[in-house]
Formats: structure tokens, C-alpha cells, sequence
């Protein structure tokens, strides 16, 4: 029985050894400021990176909801997600149609979650879905767990599509 552990520890030793070493915090004069961003991209003609300076300056959209999680109300504002996919290039409207209505989009968390809404939910000429990609919450920026980006999804009755932190919206053509 000894000679099995005598086996395991150097395995053990080995793969503690690969392990890779906690980074050394940093001091606040060492942090860099990365700013915030969101970038729109896949079949667009318009790649787009957007900061929260961007959102502002975009026509602003503001949503009451209630949070299903907490019972409590929540006022959201930020743009139409149907605003930054038409500004992306994306066929809306009259051009929605045929082939293009297999397009679909994939919303993506800094942590690596993922949601997909057809582009058809998100065309206002379609359905009045209201998706918004909202930089406040009750007057104030999005706090660090929620944002500084986050998809708002008003009318779902279970908030499983809203994303915080969200990094990225990729459109997928068929």
C-alpha cells in the first residue's frame, strides 16, 4: 500500500507544481483603467465597439420593471438593441425576410454566458420586444455586477435572458 501512495505523491507534487501562481495585487497606481466596452460584430456590415460615452449619446430608451428575484422595482435606461444592430448594418424591416429570417443573435457576459433571441424578436416592425442594452439602473450607473453594460429583456416573464456585464452581441446569419 505504501508503494501506491509513494506512486501518487510525486503525480500530486507535479500537478500542484502546474498549478499557475496567484498574480500579485496590484497597488491602485498600478491598475490601468480598461475602459468599458461593447462590441457588436459577425454578419454586420458594420463592425461597432461602443463605450458607455456612446450609449449616451444614442437615443435612450427608459423600461420600469419589476425584478422577479427581489419583488422590487427597477427603471433601466440605455438604447434599443435594435438601434445598435440597425447602426451595425443588420437587414431590419422590409428587409427582414427570406434567408434572413434564420439570423440570429448571441449575447455574451464578460463570465461567459451566453443567450440567443432570433432577429426577429428584436425587430420592432415584427414585434415590439423593447430589448435594451442598459447602462443605469434607478438613475445611477450599473454597479460593477450588473454592468457597466447589461441586456434587459422587459416583457420575459423569467429574466433568464438578461445579461450582466455584457461584453459582446454577435449576429449569425444563415
Amino acid at each position: 500500500m505504501h508503494r501506491k501512495i509513494a506512486a501518487f505523491v510525486p503525480i500530486l507534487f507535479v500537478a500542484i507544481l502546474a498549478q499557475p501562481f496567484p498574480a500579485t495585487p496590484k497597488t491602485p497606481e498600478q491598475t490601468i483603467a480598461v475602459p468599458a466596452e461593447l462590441r457588436i460584430g459577425g454578419a454586420v456590415s458594420t463592425p461597432l465597439v461602443l463605450t458607455v460615452a456612446d450609449l449616451k449619446n444614442m437615443p435612450r430608451k427608459s423600461i420600469s420593471v419589476v425584478n422577479p428575484h427581489d419583488k422590487k422595482k427597477e427603471t433601466y435606461e440605455g438604447v434599443l438593441l435594435e438601434e445598435l444592430l440597425r447602426k451595425a448594418g443588420v437587414p431590419q424591416g422590409e428587409q427582414l425576410r427570406g434567408r434572413a429570417m434564420a439570423t440570429y443573435v448571441i449575447a455574451e457576459a464578460q463570465d461567459g454566458y451566453r443567450v440567443v433571441f432570433s432577429l426577429a424578436e428584436l425587430d420592432s416592425g415584427i414585434l415590439e420586444s423593447e430589448v435594451i442594452v442598459a447602462d443605469t439602473m434607478d438613475g445611477a450607473p450599473l454597479v460593477a455586477q450588473l454592468g457597466p453594460f447589461r441586456l434587459v429583456a422587459p416583457h420575459e416573464k423569467r429574466p433568464a435572458r438578461w445579461v450582466r456585464m455584457l461584453k459582446s452581441i454577435t449576429v449569425v446569419g444563415p
